[in-house]
């Protein structure tokens, strides 16, 4: 019985031994595609503002930061021959879709598409077109079908895609109720609010639940402090058979990747 415990434990130790550095390596979001849009270059104002493409690269960075790999992850600008350091697409729901299209059947793990723009009740501003919710709908289901797939939409009235995208496989998490505006898109802005406490919130989640209820929280503090009323009020809707997934997908902890 002994000699039999130790051969077990042996083989344990040389099975970890080889599995060890194979899950080091890797990650839950290793195999996910993800797509980061930005939508559009005017502040509310109607003037030019870098905010939107400012969250579009720095959302991507720490994407990468948790767990994304740089091979699946795609980002999209409406002037992207403005940003030479980064291979951005033109800005498009074309784009999106052909971008999902091209990745998702090589990085099957899961999906991730993050839009910050301007919004309208009728859904959100992807340079000179209006991406409605059941048109985003329809692309999710043609390109990452039935996996895990979180989406955010940082825009004013932008909770108005929750009912046309929530499926138990998916978390949506919004900057605004349908009914409300959001904040942040003026010309001198760094990001837009939500999206500076996606970033501000990041490091401190260890998963995208905790992720949302911590962006809830910076906001309306945020707003607070600010003065701005009525409150954006972020949305987060987590389909029935994601949310037990969901804590078995922790974020990377750790410094930005370089590069």
């Amino acid at each position: 019985m002994g000699k039999r415990r130790g051969f077990l434990g042996v083989l344990t130790v040389l099975l970890l031994g080889w599995t060890a550095p194979a899950l080091a390596a890797t990650g839950p979001f290793a195999d996910w595609a993800a797509i980061v849009v930005a939508g559009d270059w005017h502040a509310q104002s109607g003037g030019p503002s870098e905010a939107f493409d400012n969250a579009r690269r720095d959302v991507s960075q720490e994407l990468e930061r948790i767990g994304f790999d740089k091979a699946n992850l795609r980002q999209f600008s409406v002037r992207p021959e403005r940003y030479k350091g980064v291979k951005a697409g033109k800005s498009s729901p074309k784009a999106i879709y052909e971008a999902l299209t091209e990745v998702a059947p090589k990085a099957q793990g899961g999906c991730l598409l993050y839009v910050s723009s301007h919004g309208a009740p009728q859904g959100v501003l992807v340079d000179q077109d209006i991406l409605p919710p059941r048109l985003l709908g329809a692309i999710l289901d043609r390109t990452c079908g039935q996996r895990p797939t979180v989406v955010v939409i940082s825009a004013c009235f932008s909770g108005v895609f929750i009912p046309e995208l929530a499926q138990p496989n998916r978390m949506i998490l919004t900057a605004a109720r349908p009914d409300r505006t959001s904040f942040g898109c003026g010309e001198s802005n760094k990001y837009p609010f939500f999206d500076e406490c996606f970033l501000q919130s990041t490091p401190r989640a260890q998963d995208f639940p905790s992720l949302g209820r911590g962006i809830q929280a910076c906001v309306s503090a945020r707003e607070k402090k600010e003065g701005m009323t009525p409150p954006s009020e972020p949305q987060v809707w987590i389909g029935p058979q994601l949310r037990p997934m969901l804590p078995l997908y922790p974020f990377a902890q750790g410094p930005p990747p370089k590069g």
